[in-house]
């Protein structure tokens, strides 16, 4: 970066480094210092990322959503609320994936960041190469979380379709008990639990019992006991 903070080498062609941006890549940039804000904005528009800046974290917060999926370029100190504790709200999103960018960098407060799930914390003044790296790794993050987030939500989702006797059978199939054993947990015939069981795999598009024992570790469910 120039000596006022702005990326080194904004004024150059965008040249693309590893997988090509698309309209998916968004960039949040939240900085208490507009001039700082719009020069990081101008930069990741030139590499081909959509940005949306904001000046202060409560700005930010006001604007995301649980569906949002992107890199967050993120201060450290900000007033009112900073970036660290901004970072903490931001937990309940796995859509989005932090990249710390201050100029009040230490290493207590880059592990603490880090720990927290940060995935890279840069110091300003920053290489725009540095820069571009940690973007482009945040955001693989960000899609990454994101599709888990989704294939959860799809396993709860088949998950719901079960009735509450379908529930209890799949319960103790994922216990690894046989269908005679299970009827006689739930007091009914071994050819009702076998009907049950089928409905279970049909609905969860399970082919084996490891399908869905993998499905109720994805959503921390445990078998009966």
């Amino acid at each position: 970066m120039s000596p006022k903070g702005r990326p080194e080498g904004e004024h150059r062609s965008a040249q693309r480094e590893g997988s090509p941006v698309s309209a998916a890549d968004v960039v949040y940039v939240v900085d208490d210092e507009p001039e700082l804000t719009r020069a990081l904005a101008r930069l990741l528009q030139a590499e081909g990322f959509a940005v949306h800046a904001f000046n202060s974290a409560a700005e930010f917060l006001a604007r995301a959503t649980p569906a949002d999926v992107g890199c967050v370029v993120l201060d450290v100190a900000m007033p009112d609320l900073d970036g660290l504790a901004l970072q903490q709200r931001l937990a309940h999103l796995p859509g989005l994936a932090v990249v710390f960018l201050t100029g009040h960098g230490d290493i207590p407060t880059s592990v603490r960041a880090i720990k927290a799930g940060a995935v890279d914390f840069l110091t300003k003044p920053v290489r725009r190469d540095d820069l571009l790296r940690a973007v482009r790794a945040s955001l693989g993050v960000a899609h990454a979380q994101a599709a888990a987030m989704r294939v959860v939500a799809e396993a709860r989702a088949r998950l719901d379709r079960l009735t509450p006797r379908e529930y209890q059978v799949f319960e103790h199939v994922i216990a690894g008990r046989l269908n005679k054993v299970i009827a006689d947990r739930l007091g009914t015939a071994e050819h009702t639990v076998k009907v049950h069981r089928g409905r279970v795999m049909a609905k969860l598009g399970a082919d084996s019992v490891a399908d869905l024992v993998r499905l109720a570790q994805q959503l921390g469910i445990p078998p009966a006991p």
